[in-house]
């Protein structure tokens, strides 16, 4: 196998070297736990190939891992192997696409951050479909459409279905983005001004909403463009960073990337408007 592994393999890996090592296992020690050869462990705990939801099991219950922990990583491993909703739009979502969204379907945490646009999670559909209709890797109407729908059950999947707890920076420059015009940036506006307001004063599930305005001058990710963190709280010791770029983006899982994306995540939301004062000048915004 070539390439990159796929983000949730070299997570999953990951996590089944530090179980590992923690414990004071070699590698033929856990080798001889699924009565296999060293460098199938070895291939499995560098992502370079899966590994069977029993065989998972054997490890983590002989590492000592407890059950919540066991499901957590159960579900990232091997929910793709299920039929999801996803499967639907290949077209839109490449495998990392893929790969990303059943990862933020099952996180318990996703902190996010957009610089020139509104949130996908957060989208009208007819902002969405704005946004499709100016992308030149949709090249027709049922590709744009694809794109359109995938938003929207991500939506569905992650806002009304798991119901996270999800934090999320806008800068104010996406607020001034005129995407498709007026008629759509006036509801697109108020569906902020709501979730801002509604989601002011609580901290556990739930929508936080921030504006990053002009005045807050250089800020801890100037210069970067949109990212989100996941996190798994039945799995604390996991945690995804994934960047967005126009080839589809690039995630990281290591520990220390993770770290000092949080870091950063804090001190941007720390530089930005509270709920309330968020809530305010998107409505204000919407009316004009």
């Amino acid at each position: 196998m070539t390439g990159t592994p796929p983000v949730r393999r070299r997570l999953l890996g990951a996590a089944l070297r530090r179980y590992r090592e923690n414990l004071g296992y070699a590698l033929d020690e856990a080798a001889a736990i699924l009565e296999c050869d060293r460098s199938k462990i070895s291939r499995i705990e560098t992502g370079q190939r899966g590994i069977s939801a029993k065989e998972l099991r054997e490890l983590l219950t002989e590492y000592g891992v407890p059950a919540a922990e066991q499901a957590a990583l159960l579900a990232i491993a091997h929910r793709g192997r299920q039929h999801g909703w996803w499967q639907d739009y290949r077209d839109v979502l490449s495998d990392a696409g893929q790969d990303f969204v059943i990862m933020e379907t099952s996180a318990s945490e996703i902190l996010g951050y957009e610089a020139c646009r509104v949130p996908e999670l957060l989208q009208t559909a007819e902002y969405a479909r704005a946004v499709a209709d100016a992308d030149p890797a949709c090249s027709g109407d049922e590709q744009r459409a694809h794109a359109v729908e995938v938003k929207l059950a991500r939506q569905r999947a992650v806002l009304q279905e798991r119901r996270p707890r999800l934090e999320l920076v806008v800068g104010e420059a996406a607020l001034h983005q005129a995407v498709g015009g007026a008629p759509v940036m006036r509801p697109q506006l108020a569906r902020l001004a709501a979730l801002a307001a509604a989601g002011a004063g609580k901290s556990a599930r739930g929508v936080s909403l921030r504006v990053l305005p002009f005045t807050a001058g250089a800020h801890a990710v100037a210069g970067c463009g949109s990212m989100a963190i996941l996190r798994f709280a039945d799995a604390p010791g996991l945690g995804v960073i994934h960047l967005a770029a126009l080839s589809g983006g690039v995630s990281l899982e290591g520990r220390d990337e993770v770290t000092r994306y949080s870091r950063a995540f804090a001190q941007l939301r720390a530089a930005a408007l509270n709920p309330e004062a968020s809530a305010r000048l998107l409505r204000a915004m919407a009316k004009d």
